[in-house]
């Protein structure tokens, strides 16, 4: 038992403990996060164009209007999530550099489409 302090030390000061310090920091962006509200409606998206600052973690709230369900897809943002008809999806964005990120509805590539613009 009397060795438990002197690991203790050797632990904290190797950074063993790094993982959980980091802890805070990951919640602190997710807090930090631009939210954004974007609807499907016969089959297109509204807003079609989003602005955003670069830089910023982006919580994008995905509500389809629609009866059929839609799967808002990006290869650019590596992004496929699929919104039942009638429903909510909420799909979370890292921070992005500066640049135009496009986005579909894979089911209705034709209609639903759209740019999130990272200023």
């Amino acid at each position: 038992m009397s060795r438990l302090p002197r690991l203790v030390r050797l632990v904290l000061a190797t950074g063993a403990c790094v993982p959980i310090a980091a802890s805070p920091y990951v919640s602190a962006q997710a807090a930090d996060a631009v939210e954004i509200a974007v609807s499907i409606k016969d089959h297109k998206f509204e807003p079609a164009q989003i602005k955003v600052a670069a830089g910023k973690a982006i919580k994008l709230t995905v509500n389809n209007l629609d009866a059929t369900p839609e799967e808002f897809e990006s290869k650019a943002l590596s992004i496929e999530k699929v919104v039942a008809g009638k429903g909510l999806a909420v799909v979370r964005i890292r921070p992005l550099a500066k640049g135009t990120y496009n986005f579909v509805g894979e089911y209705h590539e034709d209609t639903a489409k759209g740019t999130l613009d990272a200023e």
